[in-house]
């Protein structure tokens, strides 16, 4: 019996789908990451026909991930400062142009190795921009409750693509070619671009201009260097893809020399990762009642490496496969926990650049990884090579396994009033600057260490919003009296800062005013620095 569209979505596995934005996002989104697997798989392929080197084959992967590593950042800081859909639209269209190229060229016969891997980095380009901004889409269209289950179904997206794509790309291989496959990137990708371009974006609201290019990466590295949650994250992910990604890596040569076989067993093994990956998925909302993110971590590390052993000593096709698809449901429960901490970890208006960051930790590993393990089987052997990996993997966990992604409840980063800026006395333009603010509190002397932990927090929170500088400072003539002072680049990021206020932050400010004895809250004061190039005595 059928199921209809309100049984699936009564699921918990399937409530995004609810929201009609996300459920077309996610068909665009399918739709992309068919035509990214079908090109990545055919690129691979065509590539071990262009040259037997292990090395150019691993490099195939290292050229579509080593852009993200690269522009990550800027392309995050885009996705936050100008209008997502569109930006959106123009990475898809990057794509559909980029997979055009490679279709001319392999139709015409004018393909070669390194130019496939000219094109292969050029696709890297469009995912690298495409990445962060649906990353900070999802949040803005899903409930906070279903975000984890939409985070599954992008996996899930992710995965099922990875069967559909592969198996189309290998049928289409073998009938007709890999030109045909490329042409038919090209559909999809339009098609997607397509989807993009209807959706309509709710406009986002502020009465300030938008972030400058280079001060928004600033801010967005700043944020992310304070925040103890999202380092812990950049580290598990950048160690976990630097040993995953030798499998993959090595993928087109384990089924070529290990299984003896060509494209169609390539293309059943890909399909396991992905039918492992999406079995998974599906059982994430009831894994989750039982085990927490860092659980997930751990138990798909140690699982992911047994099984890349197994794959690689398996005497069999059928001992194999199987053994790839349990890989398969170990990657994407262990990369699912970890972009949903990072999600978790990060207020909506740095999203983008927060999760290009994390992007550029997961591909960076990714494209050291299939270097570094492609270089060991031109070296030694590729069951070497995957063996090694998965030894480097388990050793990686043990020496961080005290970083922990999970850290109790996450931090409730809803919009709140940070409280009104005072009238001027004087008119400030926008662009002047840096402007500081000093904060006067008098507390009980007993009570100093305790202070002193609110305000280390303090610290943390004032720079993950953009301040340039903090600090803290005691009265040496009356006991108690503290000064706390930070440094805002202009007056526009000081309003754009108390803009970003949430309530996590409101929570904070609670903790440093029961600390506060004064009969009156404590004194704000805000000084705008004073040009002094013009001349004139500063006296």
């Amino acid at each position: 019996m059928p199921i209809s569209l309100n049984q699936l979505t009564n699921s918990a596995t399937f409530a995004p789908f609810r929201t009609t934005v996300f459920r077309n996002l996610w068909l665009a989104t399918f739709a992309a990451n068919v035509a990214m697997w079908m090109n990545d798989v055919t690129a691979a392929w065509v590539m071990t026909s262009l040259t037997p080197s292990p090395v150019m084959v691993a490099l195939v992967q290292t050229a579509s991930t080593l852009p993200v590593f690269l522009l990550g950042l800027p392309s995050g800081a885009l996705a936050d400062i100008i209008d997502r859909r569109r930006y959106f639209a123009v990475t898809q269209l990057w794509v559909a142009g980029n997979a055009l190229v490679l279709a001319a060229l392999s139709l015409t016969g004018l393909l070669t190795a390194p130019l496939l891997l000219v094109l292969t980095f050029a696709n890297g380009i469009g995912l690298a921009m495409r990445w962060p901004v649906f990353s900070a889409i999802v949040p803005e269209v899903v409930p906070r409750e279903h975000l984890g289950e939409a985070m599954a179904l992008n996996g899930i997206s992710m995965n099922l693509s990875r069967v559909v794509g592969p198996v189309t790309a290998g049928a289409i291989i073998s009938a007709v070619g890999s030109g045909m496959v490329f042409v038919l990137n090209v559909v999809l990708a339009v098609a997607a671009f397509v989807t993009i371009v209807r959706w309509r974006s709710q406009p986002r609201t502020s009465t300030l201009p938008g972030e400058r290019f280079v001060g928004a990466m600033r801010v967005g590295w700043q944020h992310v260097r304070q925040s103890p949650r999202m380092k812990a994250v950049l580290v598990r992910i950048f160690f976990f893809f630097l040993h995953s990604s030798a499998l993959l890596a090595l993928l087109p040569l384990i089924a070529r020399e290990l299984h003896g076989a060509g494209p169609g067993t390539y293309t059943a093994m890909l399909a396991c990762i992905g039918g492992g990956a999406i079995v998974a998925a599906m059982q994430f909302p009831r894994w989750r009642e039982r085990f927490d993110r860092n659980q997930f971590v751990v138990i798909g590390t140690f699982v992911h490496a047994a099984m890349s052993v197994l794959v690689v000593l398996s005497p069999t096709l059928w001992l194999a496969l199987p053994a790839i698809a349990v890989l398969g449901m170990a990657w994407i429960s262990t990369a699912n926990s970890l972009t949903l901490a990072a999600q978790m970890a990060l207020p909506n208006w740095v999203r983008a650049r927060g999760m290009a960051i994390y992007q550029v930790a997961l591909m960076g590993g990714a494209a050291a990884g299939s270097y570094l393990w492609g270089q060991v089987a031109g070296l030694s052997s590729v069951r070497v090579a995957v063996i090694a990996a998965a030894a480097a993997g388990v050793l990686l966990w043990l020496l961080t396994r005290r970083l922990s992604v999970e850290g109790g409840t996450d931090p409730d980063f809803s919009p709140a009033r940070s409280g009104a800026v005072p009238e001027l006395a004087v008119p400030v333009a926008p662009d002047e600057g840096p402007v500081m603010v000093t904060i006067e509190y008098q507390i009980d002397p007993v009570q100093a260490e305790a202070f002193a932990e609110v305000m280390q927090k303090t610290r943390r929170a004032r720079l993950q919003q953009g301040v340039l500088s903090w600090g803290l400072f005691r009265d040496a003539t009356v006991r108690g009296r503290y000064i706390e002072y930070f440094v805002d680049e202009t007056w526009i990021e000081h309003l754009r800062r108390l803009e970003r206020f949430t309530a996590a932050d409101a929570g904070l400010r609670e903790q440093r005013l029961a600390f506060h004895r004064g009969s009156a809250p404590p004194k704000v004061t805000r000084f705008v620095a004073e040009d002094l190039r013009g001349g004139g005595s500063p006296f």
